[in-house]
């Protein structure tokens, strides 16, 4: 779920340990080609606090600057490439196990690698974790499914009310504002856009 190649795989053992020591966690990484022959691809990595699952440009692009540091020197991607490193953004993906127990209550889309009762994929609402299966209260259903998490390929959870709702409770608990809650969510794909002078903002 993390990591959907083989190379993907690969980079994520690189980067847990570097993300690990700025506090973070690695939430996803996707190498992906480009469609234009010869084109650079493009190296998304997304990323959270430990501490709260947010985090902001400033951390997107210490991370980027250590991730950035470690390829120049290890070069373990062939051919041009762009990194950009985000937050999972509101709507996010849940690629751990963990990410079912921390957003329980909410509503998500699943997909399956194989058919569960006739289909691959499902919409409902997280309801935890049981072991190594998910727990799901699907539409039209009266009992909560259990599905191995094993078999998720892609989960992501769905852009409402009650997900709005949870995100603007989040923002007031940590004492954010609107603009700067914004800002976090930005993708950071060059280092040098951001001012070194910019003070970092670790707490928030």
């Amino acid at each position: 779920m993390r990591a959907k190649t083989t190379e993907d795989r690969k980079l994520i053992e690189i980067f847990d340990p570097i993300a690990e020591t700025l506090g973070l966690d690695i939430v996803r990484v996707r190498l992906q080609g480009s469609s234009k022959p010869g084109g650079s691809r493009r190296l998304q990595v997304m990323a959270e606090r430990k501490t709260d699952g947010d985090i902001n440009v400033n951390e997107c692009a210490r991370l980027s600057r250590a991730i950035s540091a470690y390829m120049d020197e290890a070069d373990p991607i062939s051919g041009e490439y762009m990194l950009e490193v985000s937050s999972p953004g509101i709507d996010r993906p849940l690629t751990r196990l963990k990410d079912f127990e921390t957003y329980e209550g909410l509503e998500a889309r699943i997909e399956l690698d194989r058919l569960a009762e006739g289909r691959k994929r499902f919409r409902g609402i997280v309801a935890g974790v049981e072991d190594d299966h998910i727990a799901v209260d699907l539409e039209g259903e009266e009992e909560t499914a259990l599905i191995p998490f094993a078999w998720v390929v892609d989960a992501k959870l769905i852009l409402n009310d009650e997900l709005l709702k949870r995100g603007a409770e989040a923002r007031a608990a940590r004492g954010d504002d609107e603009d700067e809650d914004e800002e976090s969510d930005d993708d950071f794909e060059d280092e040098d856009d951001l001012d070194d002078d910019q003070p970092a903002n670790d707490e928030k």
